[in-house]
């Protein structure tokens, strides 16, 4: 049975009307229908780094359960990187990826029924963007063929600029999702490894997604296959 995963640079629940408002970013994410969702700039970026998503609202307001992967007691996640996984479904591991930058980045990790689901923010940078595309490569290991990557890439091209991934991993591109206003970066992907099958995907392109965030939820969904069953 595929799991549907999405991907959403929530920029700290402002939206384009620069108001910050949690709710209706939870909105957003409840009518996706994933079964987890990667969120970016989960966060505040100063300071203790509080939830810009907190935990009460979503236990209140949502079938979601955040992931274990803050360190400290305000924050959703880490490195503004947070994982919500739907309730019943149950998570068998986290880790985090520490990435090389000119800033503070990282990558976040849950494994879900076989699944190794990696959550990310790549650099502005592309220099940068590769170096942490191979580590995120070099940690994963021999995990990387039951790997799904999901998150903000940063990077505008179609195709160049993902060397480091194009021997382990396929890019699964939803659609234009940056800017909100006029989509035409697609900026928000996921990269799955060779045992992964990609399904039906999408960008949330209406009601409050639209002014939520500067960026579009984007989902795809995943089916873990067999080792026999993957290309060479």
């Amino acid at each position: 049975m595929p799991l549907r995963i999405a991907s959403y640079n929530i920029r700290k629940s402002i939206g384009l009307d620069r108001r910050r408002s949690p709710e209706r970013i939870l909105s957003v994410i409840n009518g996706i229908g994933a079964d987890i969702v990667l969120l970016q700039e989960a966060d505040r970026r100063l300071g203790a780094r509080r939830a810009a998503l907190p935990r009460s609202l979503i236990e209140r307001e949502s079938d979601y359960a955040v992931a274990d992967l803050a360190r400290n007691d305000v924050s959703l996640g880490w490195h503004g990187n947070a994982v919500l996984v739907r309730r019943g479904i149950s998570v068998e591991g986290v880790a985090h990826l520490d990435l090389p930058g000119l800033e503070p980045r990282g990558a976040v990790m849950v494994t879900v029924a076989g699944l190794s689901v990696v959550g990310t923010h790549l650099g502005l940078l592309r220099r940068w963007r590769q170096l942490q595309m191979q580590a995120i490569v070099d940690h994963l290991g021999a995990r990387i063929a039951t790997s799904v990557i999901g998150g903000d890439f940063n990077e505008w091209s179609r195709r160049a600029g993902f060397e480091p991934w194009i021997d382990d991993l396929h890019l699964v591109t939803p659609g234009p999702s940056y800017h909100s206003a006029r989509p035409v970066g697609r900026l928000d992907r996921f990269a799955f490894g060779r045992q992964v099958r990609a399904g039906d995907r999408g960008v949330i392109r209406h009601g409050a997604a639209l002014r939520a965030s500067d960026h579009l939820p984007v989902w795809t969904e995943a089916t873990l296959r067999p080792a026999a069953d993957a290309p060479d």
